[in-house]
């Protein structure tokens, strides 16, 4: 919902969710509900992945972002469709999306 300044008049609500073992530099936590704050633009996957790296990334960035965007080897689903299908960064979230990161990469 926008107010008449065009911007969003109430906080986001998103469920984040990490798995492949991506789960671990969440403390192992797979499943997280957030409120997004308002801010003056809409939210988008790049504005999310700042904001999961500053607020919820514990350990190894390295090994969850690269540059702006998430590294190379984690698969992003919104709403379980694949977000090269909705726009990747450029994706304009909405209240109540889910939003999925798998990692495809593992050590041996």
């Amino acid at each position: 919902m926008e107010n008449a300044t065009g911007k969003r008049a109430a906080p986001l609500s998103v469920q984040l969710e990490f798995g492949g073992g991506a789960e671990l530099l969440f403390d192992g936590v797979r499943k997280h509900q957030v409120n997004l704050p308002n801010q003056p633009e809409p939210w988008n996957v790049r504005h999310l992945l700042v904001w999961i790296k500053e607020n919820l990334l514990k350990e190894r960035p390295e090994l969850f972002v690269q540059g702006d965007s998430v590294r190379p080897g984690i698969l992003v689903l919104i709403n379980d469709a694949d977000w090269e299908l909705m726009g990747n960064l450029d994706y304009e979230l909405q209240d109540q999306d889910h939003v999925v990161f798998i990692s495809t990469l593992h050590g041996g």
